[in-house]
């Protein structure tokens, strides 16, 4: 568990327990075999505080655009850590599954769609793909219909108890600008910010999901964030349907104002999707992942939209890489560590031009460059250890990134 994470009701950081090193092991283990042969966990345990955090998308006075998030006791998620790893030994994720699966990640997600649809666009067929969203998707998960998926799943009774214990008597108080709520309780859906809900959720996804998976095989889940695609546009609204069916039927929502279709190489005429008699709206773009994928396969707009992302994480750090009194060394670990990153997400997945390689490197030069008031920074453009950043140039640093991405995929495919 990493430092520096705000502490829950019991004001115990994660940092006590490094500090106290062989003799907080110790501790710690025989506080989890307590809870475990008792299952029952501290009282203070249950507590924790919700923190609404902004979405930065929408109307900031809307409720709807604002997630809460739990600080929780740093003991518990210790305990949860452990609980989630001996869980993940028993149970078995389907390979739709993207979200929070070892040797998996966005990128992973990101890659297969793009694949699926340069594949359909270069054989000159139509792709017609869905992307659901669901409502509140933690917030709604039934209490009961997550022990029937963990015992499904091949759990064994005892942990499945020790679970349930984490959910019970659980109480919250929500924090705002002006203050504290009184307590209340808490008696439906996954603690946000909960270091074991990711997987809960992804178990109960998993059996929600299993016998509409086998109908609709071209499904991607990345947790909350589905996609589904099909050779037709029949089919997909067929699928879309059993996909709804099967989660609105075992307590989940699919928002109809947020799920959206996109049709690959499409033909005049080709018409729209419905879901339940209501028009889902067509995008010739989508934002999937944090990438932006486009149905005519380009990929203009998603560099573009790199190069914002970089300039926005630019100017958080401003402040340091314009400062003379900062040291070259320290101004580049923040800049590969803040902008780079920003710059790079999701660029593995693409092929990309001449030109758009060069768009990307101007960007680069112009950002180490110029600082706030139109002062210039020491120029990168030298050679050997003067360099700035004493770094490759920015797109040598995507190409071998997508050298294990297509080995995780082609192994999956292979299995």
């Amino acid at each position: 568990m990493k430092s520096g994470k705000a502490v829950g009701p019991d004001d115990i950081p994660v940092e006590v327990w490094k500090c106290l090193g062989e003799a907080a092991v110790e501790f710690l283990a025989s506080l989890f075999n307590r809870v475990l042969e008792s299952e029952r966990m501290p009282e203070e345990w249950r507590r924790s505080v919700l923190v609404p955090i902004f979405k930065n998308k929408g109307d900031v006075q809307s409720c709807s655009n604002y997630r809460g998030i739990k600080l929780m006791s740093h003991t518990m998620k210790l305990w949860e850590r452990v609980v989630e790893a001996r869980l993940r030994k028993v149970v078995e994720i389907c390979e739709q599954q993207y979200g929070f699966m070892p040797r998996k990640s966005t990128t992973d997600a990101i890659f297969a769609l793009r694949i699926l649809m340069e594949k359909y666009r270069d054989g000159q067929r139509e792709l017609h793909c869905v992307f659901v969203d669901l409502e509140k998707a933690y917030d709604r998960v039934p209490r009961e219909e997550l022990w029937y998926c963990m015992r499904k799943s091949g759990i064994a009774g005892k942990y499945v108890r020790v679970v349930q214990d984490m959910y019970e008597r659980s109480r919250t108080v929500v924090r705002c600008a002006v203050g504290q709520t009184e307590e209340f309780n808490v008696e439906v859906g996954l603690h946000q910010g909960s270091a074991l809900s990711p997987f809960l959720f992804a178990i109960v996804m998993d059996q929600l999901s299993e016998e509409v998976r086998q109908e609709s095989p071209w499904t991607m889940m990345f947790a909350v964030d589905i996609v589904i695609c099909s050779e037709s546009r029949e089919q997909v609204e067929e699928n879309l349907e059993r996909w709804r069916f099967a989660l609105e039927r075992r307590g989940m929502k699919v928002s109809r104002s947020k799920t959206e279709y996109m049709c690959v190489n499409e033909r005049e005429g080709s018409g729209t999707v419905r879901l339940q008699g209501e028009e889902v709206k067509k995008v010739e773009e989508f934002k999937y992942l944090g990438s932006t994928v486009q149905s005519n396969g380009e990929c203009g707009k998603k560099v573009k939209k790199r190069v914002q992302a970089g300039w926005n994480g630019w100017r958080k750090v401003s402040g340091v890489l314009c400062d003379q009194k900062i040291s070259a060394r320290i101004k580049g670990k923040v800049y590969r560590t803040v902008v780079r990153p920003a710059m790079l997400y999701g660029l593995e997945t693409v092929s990309l031009r001449k030109r758009q390689e060069s768009e990307l490197e101007v960007a680069e030069l112009k950002m180490l460059r110029v600082c706030p008031m139109g002062q210039i920074l020491t120029p990168i453009l030298v050679s050997g250890e003067h360099v700035f950043l004493r770094a490759t140039k920015l797109y040598t640093e995507v190409k071998p990134s997508f050298i294990p991405v297509m080995s995780r995929l082609s192994k999956e495919h292979s299995s």
